[in-house]
């Protein structure tokens, strides 16, 4: 998937582009079914919510094969690195999960701040690209965004310990209006499968999700092979040691678990 000289300009302006039914339904359930096997595993990488309930499942990538075969798509790694332009690896992958009613929020931050002052990442040559498994909607927790905050760079936050069970480097109440006064606040919906690519810098953030309709949300945040990370104050599985360029698979690489399904099904 090539970007147009107008969706970069877009990009560079908002610092996010949204690309809905990247995927079939057909990919995204496969998807979807995967997260759900990946949630039922007893593992350090999946943490939950004070409720139980799933929360994230770091570096699914790892141990499952559909989301080992997302991390390398060629839908999301040829945009990433057209924005970047150079090749790019993984530093992060999650798979987030806001379960009907008990879906917990995600404070205003940007990730950049994050990994930068966790894991010395250099600059922000890095960013965000989101598939949808399913339908995201203004119900059920979708992400907001602060249009153009991306250009401001590394802004002041502080280290919440106590909000949710993730430490998060996060904006203050004062700093998030002032933006949001400025930019707007955006909230991208859209059908699952629907793509969703964002600038590291750009302040965002997710509300609980309190509908009676849950949402998954696999994330691969991709940085600048030279760009890599410095230091190792986290788990490997949170901010990736494995510095390896990507080699994008082929286009069909999701269809053929769709077809193995189909065909363990019939026997």
């Amino acid at each position: 998937m090539k970007l147009s000289a107008e969706e970069v300009a877009q990009f560079e302006d908002e610092g996010y582009l949204f690309f809905p039914n990247t995927f079939s339904s057909a990919e995204a359930k496969v998807l979807k079914n995967a997260a759900s096997d990946v949630y039922a595993m007893d593992r350090e990488e999946v943490w939950r919510e004070s409720s139980g309930v799933a929360r994230t499942a770091f570096a699914a990538h790892t141990y499952n094969e559909a989301f080992m075969r997302l991390g390398c798509h060629p839908r999301l790694i040829g945009p990433v690195c057209q924005l970047l332009d150079g090749q790019v690896y993984i530093h992060q992958y999650k798979v987030n999960a806001k379960v009907a009613f008990d879906g917990d929020v995600w404070q205003w931050h940007q990730d950049y701040g994050t990994w930068k002052r966790d894991d010395d990442m250099p600059e922000p040559r890095a960013m965000n690209i989101a598939v949808f498994l399913d339908d995201v909607t203004a119900a059920n927790g979708p992400l907001l965004f602060i249009p153009g905050s991306h250009k401001l760079g590394v802004i002041d936050a502080g280290h919440d310990l106590e909000t949710t069970s993730y430490p998060l480097w996060t904006l203050d109440r004062e700093t998030v209006t002032e933006l949001a006064e400025q930019g707007g606040c955006v909230a991208p919906t859209g059908p699952a499968g629907s793509v969703l690519l964002f600038s590291s810098l750009m302040v965002h953030a997710s509300p609980p999700n309190i509908s009676p309709f849950g949402r998954i949300i696999v994330y691969l945040s991709l940085c600048q092979v030279d760009n890599h990370i410095r230091q190792f104050n986290r788990e490997e599985w949170i901010a990736h040691r494995d510095f390896t360029p990507i080699e994008p698979l082929a286009d069909d690489c999701l269809e053929e678990l769709i077809g193995n399904g189909e065909q363990e099904a019939a026997e």
